[in-house]
């Protein structure tokens, strides 16, 4: 299987040019899974939350995930990318998923950062574990990974790879990743933004070094700190079904999961 990330920087509140930007980039990719930045068709900041429902669009109806539909066909490529979910009265901050075939598939940031409490609902579903190419695949959003629960959950439900759209401005991320993904054996492709963006007194810089990781925390690609960049990499996905860690070691069945009953309190 090949899987890849998209780093680029999203222009600000411009869904249409952002998502030709996109179909410009993935055309005739070869690639199995590529994943996109968080609020990728969008930008990330707001200047209010009328202004976030305005740029936000319902799933499946919204012309960006019918952008992606169509280059997931056209390209025979499933395509993961962070957008602005209208649901009703709520906005989320969420994740599609969108295979080759037309399935669409909708995970929903549980754990918002800064000003995204001001804008979007908290996630209301339990991360779910979805299948491409016979691959299963688990779906994270940014600060997601600051929660070790999180991909905990998805490689219990038999996730092989964690697709983590990001707009990362904390220097954390591309130094934890690595452990994630060897505390479950699990691969990660963490597609972040590059470029900066401001609304009134508010400016962020984002950290670029987009990554591709394996299930022994190996960095199979890294990309640049402030470039745009493109890169996909073949794995073999079946990898991160062997969860032995010694002859006498099972990441799974020494785990002393009757003990862990604090990790459930609120």
């Amino acid at each position: 299987m090949k899987i890849g990330y998209f780093q680029f920087s999203p222009e600000r509140g411009e869904l249409s040019r952002n998502i030709k930007t996109v179909r410009r980039r993935l055309a005739g990719t070869s690639c199995d899974i590529i994943v996109l930045p968080e609020l990728f068709n969008t930008g990330y900041l707001f200047s209010s939350i009328d202004e976030a429902a305005a740029l936000s669009e319902e799933i499946p109806k919204g012309a960006t995930t019918q952008a992606l539909s169509e280059m997931a066909a056209s390209s025979d490529v499933a395509i993961v990318g962070g957008i602005a979910e209208r649901d009703g009265d709520h906005l989320y901050n969420s994740s599609v998923l969108v295979r080759s075939d037309g399935e669409i598939f909708i995970y929903r940031k549980l754990h918002l950062f800064g000003f995204e409490k001001d804008v979007f609902s908290p996630g209301n579903r339990e991360p779910e574990v979805f299948d491409v190419c016979g691959v299963k695949i688990g779906m994270m959003i940014c600060f997601d990974w600051y929660f070790p629960e999180t991909a905990r959950i998805l490689m219990l439900k038999g996730a092989q790879i964690l697709c983590h759209p990001a707009n990362l401005v904390l220097p954390y991320c591309q130094v934890a990743m690595p452990t994630r993904c060897l505390e479950n054996r699990v691969f990660a492709i963490t597609a972040n933004r590059i470029g900066s963006e401001s609304v009134g007194d508010r400016e962020l810089t984002f950290t670029g070094r987009s990554m591709i990781i394996d299930p022994l925390g190996r960095v199979l690609a890294e990309a640049p700190v402030g470039e745009s960049c493109f890169e996909c990499v073949d794995i073999d996905p079946q990898v991160a079904c062997d969860k032995r860690l010694t002859s006498r070691n099972n990441l799974l069945s020494d785990r002393r999961a009757e003990l862990y009953g604090e990790l459930t309190v609120g």
